[in-house]
This record gives C-alpha cells, sequence and structure tokens, in this order.
C-alpha cells in the first residue's frame, strides 16, 4: 500500500503569500477597512420608518451587527 502525503502547511503559506503579491504594494488594510465601513453608513442610512423597523429587527435577532 502506497501512503500519499500532502503538507498542507506549506501551500496555505505559499497560497498565502500568493494572495498578497496579487494585492500588490499599493494596498492598504486600514484604508479599505475604513472605506467599508463607510459604506456600510451609507447603505444603512436614510431609511424609512418601515425599513428603520425591519433593520432594528434584525439587530435584534442577530442578523445585522448593531451600529
Amino acid at each position: 500500500m502506497q501512503v500519499f502525503e500532502i503538507d498542507l502547511g506549506a501551500h496555505e503559506t505559499r497560497r498565502r503569500a500568493e494572495v498578497l503579491r496579487a494585492l500588490g504594494p499599493d494596498w492598504d488594510p486600514a484604508a479599505v477597512l475604513a472605506e467599508e465601513e463607510a459604506a456600510y453608513g451609507l447603505l444603512y442610512s436614510g431609511l424609512d420608518r418601515a425599513q428603520r423597523t425591519v433593520y432594528d429587527l434584525l439587530v435584534r435577532e442577530g442578523v445585522l451587527a448593531e451600529r
């Protein structure tokens, strides 16, 4: 019987390095997070009364994070 083994640790290290290489040197994770937070702010701004009620329900039920 032949044993087949794969070193997943080495594979994961290579995969992560390739992801970072693809993102490029200009990738700024802090700026990306700030832009994402701003987008969420816009997404839930300007809700009418019915939409706000649904939003509040989703927050109470844990579907959406409270902001």
